[in-house]
């Protein structure tokens, strides 16, 4: 009995050397990778005019991308907010009166594609033809109002489609009290087709940048290989493989690709902050509702994920490609 006891106890210590074993590597390994980590960044720090330098030009580069992002996004919001070019005029029969107009005008309401209607009666039309017009002592002269009652429909902001604004003006078109529907879909058409040159510019320019910032990593990390060229001989004559040399490099190009995003990040931020107020001022006298969109947080992580990656996947072709070339003597 004492032998099975015993035989027992030692499966369970074995068990639980067992289960050590695979948790202490991946801490060796999670601490192995801290080490160089913080290796990396010490080593960025001991050359500050050289890390400075790269830094600041990749940092203009990704600032510049991120402020045509920016700069589009927020002519985007503001086309969004112009209601008087998705303004759509249902001109009503002459025989339609004012009370029939109103209860058309809360029938339409209900349509999901609409965000507000606003009624203008026969006596208000006139009224403003008369103010407008200069003929105003010859329409006094009339005995009836000529002028129909006007349903101004504002679609929902989420139509920003010019097909999904003539589908909505057709439907306007065959309610029985509109004798016609208009809409200045032309102005509109243009308007998206500017937005979407401009989405195509700052893609294009974004490509170009983030090739500009692989070459900036790839020429820093270069130069510091070949700075560290008798190190590297000498770890791949103990047996260190491509791979194993190549990870302090990468975590030098994830520190590069970071510190240029977040300083990327606050040169857009001051850019905007130092137009806000003259924005808003110029809002003001236009009587407009208009504020400058900051970056969101999402987008903000978005930036630093994308000048990290840049910056490992620099490091990364350059290294394995000096590697492979670099061999010991």
């Amino acid at each position: 009995m004492k032998a099975v006891r015993k035989a027992r106890g030692q499966n369970v210590r074995n068990s639980n050397t067992t289960k050590r074993g695979p948790e202490s590597s991946v801490l060796t390994s999670l601490k192995l990778q801290g080490q160089l980590l913080n290796a990396s960044l010490l080593r960025l720090l001991l050359a500050p005019f050289t890390s400075a330098m790269a830094i600041t030009v990749m940092a203009i580069a990704i600032a510049l991308a991120g402020s045509f992002y920016v700069l589009v996004n927020n002519a985007q919001q503001l086309v969004n907010s112009l209601q008087t070019g998705k303004q759509i005029s249902l001109f009503l029969h002459e025989k339609i009166s004012d009370d029939q107009a109103k209860m058309l005008a809360q029938k339409l309401l209900t349509n999901e594609a609409i965000e507000n209607v606003s009624v203008i009666t026969k006596q208000q039309a006139l009224a403003e033809f008369q103010q407008y017009s200069g003929f105003g002592a010859a329409l006094n002269a009339l005995e009836s109002n000529p002028l129909p009652a006007v349903i101004q429909v504002y679609p929902k902001d989420s139509l920003t489609e010019a097909i999904q604004l003539r589908g909505l003006l057709e439907q306007m078109q065959h309610e029985e009290a509109v004798d016609f529907a208009q809409m200045d879909m032309q102005w509109l058409a243009r308007l998206q087709a500017i937005m979407q040159m401009a989405n195509r510019i700052v893609l294009i320019l974004t490509g170009l940048l983030a090739v500009a910032v692989l070459f900036i990593i790839g020429n820093t990390i270069r130069s510091e290989l070949q700075t560290r060229r008798d190190e590297v001989i000498v770890t791949k004559l103990v047996g260190g493989t491509n791979t194993f040399i190549c990870l302090p490099f990468l975590y030098t190009g994830f520190w590069y690709g970071f510190i240029s995003g977040a300083l990327a990040w606050c040169v857009i931020s001051l850019i905007l902050l130092t137009v806000n107020t003259q924005i808003d001022q110029l809002a003001l006298l236009y009587q407009s509702q208009f504020h400058i969109q900051f970056m969101s947080f999402s987008e903000s992580i978005y930036l630093l994920m994308a000048s990290s990656t840049l910056g490992v996947l620099g490091a990364f072709t350059v290294a394995m490609h000096q590697l492979s070339i670099l061999k010991p003597e």
